[in-house]
């Protein structure tokens, strides 16, 4: 009797720091997304629903589209190569409709449907390292800045079926993430607010404590430093709640930039017996 099929049960948190990941081989998360397939998920997804901290909206929307999708160059004043890059994954409309209907099924009041909107590069640019053939079908999913950390957890918890059907969901955003004070001439030295938070939220993870990263503003030490605003750090809530339970944390890259932005990037799987 053949095994009963488990889909993809584990969901991935993402840092993807600054946009010169796309080109800058200097940077070891680059090198680390490009062996991804490798070392931390041998089997092709079947889709992709993934989070990105760059597209934010009031209400929960999913993106539809039919054929390749778009790519978004959303970053000014890099290198021009930047902007010729394309990743032109295919849209699923049916994905989209199915993460639309498992979110009203749970309470969710309103999903919209974005069938023109293609992928910002908060999706695009770690996918293109992870699966450079663009031939998995990617839908986006976007985050509320107006709600708190549990939302995106529930947002998360609503997606758990889509695992079984070999769905993999991919949060995309920034462990750290302070643009208004990065030290380009920081060396290899952490900031030491950077470096608490953090290992924090590594420590919290590792342990299973999600209600504590739920309400991380006033558990963790330099929350507000370490997030100005919420946009990055949402996406890691709906990989966590889409987990499931019994399941933690597990710190996959780790890596600076600048001092201050940090790549760390984690798979939520069932905790080791």
């Amino acid at each position: 009797m053949a095994a009963a099929n488990k889909g993809i049960q584990e969901t991935f948190y993402i840092s993807h720091g600054s946009p010169t990941l796309s080109i800058d081989d200097s940077l070891p998360a680059r090198h680390f997304l490009k062996s991804f397939r490798q070392k931390c998920l041998s089997e092709k997804p079947k889709a992709i629903v993934t989070i990105s901290g760059h597209w934010e909206t009031s209400e929960p929307a999913v993106n539809a589209v039919s054929g390749p999708s778009g790519t978004i160059h959303d970053f000014y004043g890099f290198p021009a190569e930047m902007y010729r890059l394309k990743y032109p994954a295919p849209g699923s409309s049916e994905l989209a409709n199915r993460v639309k209907q498992l979110l009203l099924k749970s309470g969710f009041g309103t999903v919209h449907v974005d069938k023109k909107r293609g992928l910002d590069h908060g999706a695009w640019v770690p996918l293109m390292l992870m699966y450079p053939e663009a031939d998995i079908p990617v839908c986006q999913l976007s985050v509320q800045t107006n709600k708190d950390a549990a939302h995106h957890y529930r947002l998360g918890e609503a997606l758990r079926p889509l695992k079984d059907d070999g769905v993999l969901i991919v949060g995309s955003g920034a462990a750290t993430h302070n643009l208004r004070i990065i030290d380009r001439n920081s060396g290899n030295k952490v900031a030491k607010w950077a470096y608490d938070f953090d290992n924090w939220i590594k420590e919290a993870l590792a342990e299973g404590r999600y209600e504590d990263v739920n309400r991380y503003e006033e558990k963790a030490p330099n929350a507000k430093m370490a997030h100005p605003d919420p946009d990055h750090f949402y996406p890691l809530h709906v990989a966590m709640g889409a987990a499931g339970d019994n399941t933690a944390g597990e710190l996959i890259h780790h890596s600076w930039s600048y001092g201050t932005l940090s790549y760390s990037s984690y798979r939520f799987a069932g905790k080791a017996n």
